[in-house]
């Protein structure tokens, strides 16, 4: 009862003025509160950590109706020390994905061989560049077998991240074979020895991630095609290599084979790279790519694959209205993933599939205690992304019904690794007008950079997008040397509400890359000055020098 009446006095004589002076900021909190505000009442009261006294003062802030509030502090008070003893200490250290499941244990391996790969390519690409820097002589000769094993000692040296001996250490059960779904509670698993076990669950997370998609190609099956999962087998480079496909995962192995010596050709169906990206960004890494060799094939759809009797291969594309032969010694398909979803239950059990595993908000499929993550599941195929659904799938299972969270995805980054680099998080213009959101665009070119000018890789931009006349930002592109680590900060802002106000009003380093997103928001400022105020600051300051 003095909880209550702590509570009311605290409503009476500071309820409103916060409300009404705060509205704005408030308004995702009061959502919060009205859906799930008797949850966190009731959490606070289990933690003696946090003070009975501010809790009844501070709740009185909110609108959280007063009979629910004492039904829960009634509820709360009296078992808060037995619970505290019994479950507190662990809930209250779940606060983040490392309380349940590490991200790095998620790492692709593809990934890394990307990385690794890439990386050698840049090496043979800087010797080239060696004049602009003033070294007269530099050569390199590209040991095509050993660039390629080196990308296999990385990936062997990241591997054990993901070994059963380190699920094993973290206390994990690992079971190797493979996987049935038998029920809503039951998995089968048939071991590598051969015998089987069933285990019995409360909640099941499906993992199984994705796989390259391979389009049905009329005489595909005469050729031995590569992927991104079996490309890293090659230990003999392909004269003519032909990439079929001008999303990400084509792009960054296009251009680096080009740069380990082979001629490559890519093919995209679509009139121009990165399709998801801004049609300013795909132009900036298709000049790239033709300064570097690479024989762009635009709005070419590939319709067929030949192999004569001499052993040329052949891919035949129409183009224009008419059919395009492309020869090739190495075929490499990037054109896309799809969900593993065959093969261990799905279709015999019910769950319900499209292109992935139908989930809700909460990653629930149509059998409320299985769960989907990760490429499965979509609707994003990146590992972080895999990893931050790995979180919301671990704690719903463990807690639902008491508990459960919606995914969020407000603020998903990514990055292609081509060079430029291409980063973005959130809306770019392609998507901002899709779907008729009124919006502004500011651009930083980093050709006026002076790190970029030093390092010689003034090419490039920082683009964001803003809501009219407000600098709350919608969604950033960066597109240049370093931009999966300049877009973090824009990624920070927009997760925590922060204005490009604010990133102007921070000191960054002199120089560095990272002045490009000062620099940006230093644009937007500009755009909109005070026209007025500064009139009148000019006439002060004429006053002032008589």
């Amino acid at each position: 009862i003095g909880a209550t009446l702590a509570f009311l006095a605290s409503r009476w004589l500071l309820g409103g003025w916060v409300q009404q002076r705060f509205a704005e900021r408030l308004k995702t909190f009061n959502e919060g509160m009205e859906r799930d505000g008797a949850f966190y009442l009731f959490t606070l009261r289990l933690v003696p950590l946090v003070p009975f006294f501010v809790i009844n003062l501070a709740m009185g802030l909110t609108r959280i109706r007063p009979l629910t509030f004492y039904g829960v502090s009634q509820l709360g008070m009296f078992p808060a020390t037995l619970v505290y003893v019994n479950a507190g200490t662990q809930l209250a250290q779940i606060n983040s994905l490392a309380g349940i499941v590490s991200p790095g244990l998620l790492g692709s391996l593809v990934l890394l061989g990307v990385f690794a790969l890439i990386r050698s390519a840049r090496m043979a690409a800087d010797v080239k560049r060696a004049g602009e820097f003033g070294i007269r002589t530099a050569a390199s000769e590209v040991d095509f077998a050993a660039a390629m094993e080196r990308v296999q000692r990385v990936i062997e040296a990241i591997e054990p991240h993901d070994s059963v001996e380190r699920y094993t250490e973290l206390g994990v059960d690992v079971a190797s074979g493979t996987a049935r779904i038998t029920s809503p509670w039951q998995v089968q698993i048939t071991h590598n020895d051969g015998h089987l076990e069933t285990l019995s669950t409360r909640s099941i997370v499906i993992a199984t991630g994705g796989r390259p998609f391979i389009p049905p190609i009329a005489g595909l099956e005469q050729v031995d095609y590569l992927t991104s999962e079996t490309i890293w087998a090659l230990r003999e480079r392909p004269k003519r290599l032909l990439v079929l496909g001008g999303g990400p995962i084509g792009c960054e192995l296009a251009q680096t084979f080009a740069r380990l010596g082979c001629r490559v050709t890519q093919v995209e169906q679509g009139e121009r790279l990165l399709p998801r990206e801004d049609t300013d960004v795909a132009e900036l890494v298709a000049q790239r790519f033709a300064a570097e060799g690479i024989d762009l094939r635009l709005g070419h759809e590939a319709t067929r694959i030949e192999v004569l009797d001499s052993g040329e291969k052949t891919l035949l594309a129409q183009h224009a209205g008419g059919t395009v032969r492309i020869a090739f010694d190495a075929l490499l398909i990037a054109v896309g993933r799809r969900a593993n979803l065959d093969g261990f239950g799905l279709q015999e059990l019910g769950v319900e599939t499209s292109r992935t595993v139908e989930v809700n908000a909460f990653l629930q499929t149509n059998f409320p205690n299985i769960y989907a993550a990760g490429d499965v599941a979509g609707p994003y195929q990146f590992t972080h992304v895999a990893a931050h659904q790995a979180w919301y799938a671990a704690v719903n299972a463990l807690f639902d019904p008491f508990k459960k969270f919606k995914a969020d995805y407000r603020v998903i980054p990514w990055a292609t690794f081509t060079e430029p680099e291409v980063a973005r998080v959130g809306l770019n213009e392609l998507e901002a007008q899709e779907k008729k959101i009124a919006h502004e665009v500011t651009v930083y070119r980093i050709d006026d950079l002076d790190r970029a000018i030093a390092e010689g890789e003034a090419h490039g931009f920082v683009k964001v997008l803003t809501p009219p006349g407000k600098d709350r930002i919608l969604g950033v592109t960066i597109v240049g040397a370093h931009a999966g680590e300049l877009i973090a900060e824009y990624v920070l802002a927009m997760k925590h509400g922060i204005g490009l106000n604010k990133i102007l009003g921070t000191i960054h380093i002199y120089p560095t890359m990272a002045e490009a997103n000062k620099y940006a928001a230093g644009a937007w400022k500009r755009a909109h000055a005070p026209e007025r105020l500064l009139g009148w600051v000019a006439r002060f300051h004429a006053w002032r020098r008589g």
